[in-house]
């Protein structure tokens, strides 16, 4: 979408514009969402700590990457296709299209969890046949809305930006000045003695919460392309990004000076609504589960354009098969645009019949994209080495460069490890079936299916990874849904 005024941002338009795309329903599971991964508060406020320096460094990844590599600029798939074979920029398109995917069955679940605040006779917890019903009609209402070239209205974007930061900041502005946060609740068990967690277990509980939430951070760099000058670029990114960090921060630690993390992992999604409740009533809760509702049904739009254009951008580049980047009449890549409501529409379903909960749904999709973060993270140190991101720069930000290339590929591995192998091995079921389609491109092609050996070793390796995850989820050892 060329659109002309768009053109020459500056740094403030740009940093709103990026935090718009940031902020979306993990800020308001936060709270809950931390306490039940058995992050108490020493934990959580280590996990901060990595999650700041990695996703920042990541961060700085993308965007060194857009200047020396403008003509990448189709998604974190070329950057993985182009440092690492075929198959492996074709693992991660098809990962980052099953991650939006996933995302927006999350929002849908959040949504009529939310819904069930009002009506828990219909709703419930978001996840029962009323639910999937209506989600169902929702989703391919959406659908048809997008296929006649109906585009989001800026307007709609500042009332889910507004809707999303109202309750976050009654939540902040209530507890620091009714005084709601209690250093006694907060240190009364610091370090989570008697939780039956080690610290680094409940550390790397925090990392499935603190990736899910920084999703789309990606995109806060696309917009490089729009902006005056790169230096606005990248300083817009890097406040975007601290404002972000800060904000979840405030919203993690009061909440665990409010209750006790038991408590907190004890509240129904989204938490911070129990949290709010606690500290005003329960208009409280009323105000965050509105705020959720008009946030994710606002940004529901939004995210089937991404579902559809995570599928279509890799089509155009030939990494995805051509039917993938079909349009209509009106521009709309209705090809991409169905296949992605029918997926939708098979995982609602299986959410259904396995009584899936909103943090199952993030976390799959979470462990989707931590392939092409880590992927992307690991392409910018390999050029590094290489001196690509190097030309032009003095002394000092070679060193700079050279720091920030070896963290981000050291965080995305970190994502990977702190995840644990079962969740690896969960989203290797996911990854599975995509080789049937990668095989079915490069035949299209007319291109030898392995072009280079770290084709064919990839692919074993996923071969042997979706074996082993299907014997697992057989005995039950991991479980998916």
């Amino acid at each position: 979408m060329e659109n002309p005024k768009e053109k020459g941002l500056g740094t403030l338009r740009l940093t709103m514009f990026g935090i718009g795309l940031i902020l979306a329903s993990g800020a308001f599971a936060i709270p809950g969402d931390f306490a039940a991964a058995g992050a108490y508060p020493l934990a959580s406020l280590i996990g901060w700590g990595i999650t700041g320096v990695g996703m920042l460094s990541l961060c700085l990844c993308y965007f060194r990457l857009s200047i020396v590599k403008p003509q990448l600029t189709s998604g974190l798939y070329t950057y993985a296709r182009e440092g690492f074979g075929e198959f492996i920029g074709f693992c991660s398109a098809w990962g980052y299209w099953i991650s939006a995917i996933l995302a927006q069955i999350s929002f849908l679940t959040m949504l009529f969890s939310s819904l069930g605040h009002f009506f828990p006779g219909a709703f419930g917890a978001g996840n029962n046949l009323t639910s999937i019903v209506t989600a169902s009609v929702i989703v391919w209402v959406l659908a048809f809305l997008i296929s006649r070239g109906i585009n989001q209205a800026v307007t709609i974007n500042v009332i889910v930006v507004l809707a999303k930061l109202l309750p976050i900041l009654v939540l902040l502005v209530a507890i620091i000045f009714a005084r709601a946060f209690d250093p006694d609740v907060f240190m009364a068990n610091f370090t989570g003695e008697g939780s039956g967690m080690t610290l680094i277990e409940q550390v790397k509980g925090t990392t499935f919460i603190t990736v899910w939430i920084f999703i789309g951070i990606e995109g806060a760099v696309v917009i490089s392309q729009r902006a005056k000058t790169t230096k606005d670029a990248g300083r817009a990114t890097v406040i975007c990004f601290l404002c972000m960090l800060a904000l979840y921060m405030m919203i993690s630690v009061l909440s665990m000076g409010v209750l006790p993390t038991e408590e907190l992992a004890e509240l129904s999604t989204p938490s911070m609504a129990g949290v709010l409740e606690a500290v005003v009533g329960s208009w409280g809760a009323t105000l965050v589960n509105v705020a959720v509702i008009i946030s994710i049904a606002g940004a529901l739009f939004t995210y089937t354009i991404l579902c559809v254009d995570s599928a279509y951008a890799p089509a155009s580049k030939g990494c995805f098969p051509k039917f993938f980047a079909r349009v209509n009449e009106r521009g709309t890549p209705v090809t991409s645009l169905l296949l992605s409501t029918v997926v939708i529409q098979i995982f609602l379903i299986i959410i259904y019949f396995n009584d899936s909960t909103y943090q199952i749904c993030y976390s799959l999709s979470t462990s989707m994209i931590m392939f092409p973060y880590f992927l992307s993270g690991l392409y910018c140190l390999k050029i590094t080495f290489k001196g690509e991101t190097l030309e032009g720069l003095s002394g000092g930000a070679k060193a700079g460069t050279w720091i920030i290339a070896v963290i981000g590929a050291v965080y995305g591995a970190w994502m990977l490890y702190a995840s644990g192998w079962q969740a690896v091995l969960s989203s290797a079921v996911l990854f599975g079936p995509g080789i049937l389609l990668y095989a079915y491109t490069q035949r299209q092609k007319a291109e030898k299916i392995f072009p280079r050996v770290v084709d064919t070793v990839a692919v074993v390796v996923v071969v042997v990874a979706f074996v082993l995850s299907i014997m697992f989820m057989a005995n039950g050892t991991i479980q998916m849904f």
